[in-house]
């Protein structure tokens, strides 16, 4: 069986990635499972400088899922090239950085320091970040910021532009649209939803920032809707994230359009769910009598 999928100029040996501000940088999992099985991981949110993230408590469970407003807390992108990346260039798989940024300089001048990483063959653009120059609106949420944002990283990035897109828009579609024409290669979708979480009896909210990201099971059938309106709206592969649990979900994914998956909040359930769903997919083919991985998302 095939089980290989392209996406721009990045080959994955089969359609399952995780989902980044998950998986961390890949190697707490390498107890695990054998991250060469994967089709790649795509490792913490990563932005130019340090960044502390948001004050505890910052995660919160709910009916079948999780609110998270970690705030992107990482140690900027030169210690992740100086400290972090030395230990992933062995690895045979795809290791994909996701980008974030405050503005747009903060994303290009990353986006050209990771460019120039041999072993890195994609990053993933986080466009739900907010604009600070334009009173905090992510990007996401307009499509000509979008437009803008994808543009001036694709002037300084020469690999595969994947692009993640935010559910919390009107038309899902007029963004993906807007990236697509900026020159990215993929879009992945979707990012997490807008909820909260109030402790009745203390009267407050439980998370810091009061709102967070919703993300899991519950947001399954929002995710794989929108993947399925993008996939009719745009011509590059669309790669289809939340609520992925099981293989089932992955290849309900692969039938609405995606060309490959990513599993997030799973991860603290099962750290060893993306073998689990690698080698679901692989049984789903045997027992249809596909050859080609490819073939799933022709079945509807």
């Amino acid at each position: 069986m095939n089980t290989t999928v392209k996406i721009g100029q990045l080959e994955l040996k089969n359609p399952v990635l995780t989902a980044s501000g998950t998986f961390g940088y890949g190697l707490e999992f390498a107890d695990f499972i054998d991250l060469n099985r994967l089709g790649g991981f795509i490792v913490k949110g990563t932005t130019l400088h340090h960044r502390e993230g948001n004050p505890y408590p910052r995660m919160a469970e709910t009916p079948s899922g999780m609110l998270n407003a970690v705030g992107l807390q990482n140690k900027g992108v030169d210690y992740f090239i100086e400290n972090i990346y030395p230990k992933l260039t062995g690895l045979n798989t795809n290791v994909i950085v996701n980008v974030s940024g405050s503005c747009i300089e903060d994303y290009v001048a990353t986006a050209e320091k990771i460019n120039a990483l041999e072993h890195i063959p994609a990053i993933e653009l986080n466009i739900s970040c907010p604009n600070v120059k334009q009173g905090g609106m992510a990007f996401g949420t307009s499509a000509k910021a979008a437009e803008e944002v994808v543009a001036a990283v694709r002037n300084v990035y020469q690999k595969t532009l994947i692009v993640k897109l935010s559910p919390n828009v009107t038309d899902i579609t007029e963004i993906a649209r807007a990236a697509e024409s900026a020159g990215a290669d993929s879009v992945s979708l979707i990012n997490t939803l807008l909820g909260m979480a109030i402790d009745a009896e203390r009267r407050k909210p439980i998370l810091s920032t009061i709102t967070g990201g919703l993300s899991g099971a519950c947001v399954k059938p929002i995710a794989l809707r929108m993947v399925w309106q993008v996939s009719k709206a745009v011509n590059i592969p669309i790669i289809g994230l939340g609520g992925v649990m099981n293989a089932t979900d992955a290849i309900e994914f692969l039938l609405a359009g995606a060309s490959a998956v990513q599993i997030g909040t799973a991860n603290f359930i099962d750290p060893a769910v993306t073998v689990k769903v690698v080698e679901g997919i692989e049984a789903y083919m045997q027992r249809h009598g596909l050859t080609d991985v490819n073939e799933i998302k022709m079945l509807m």
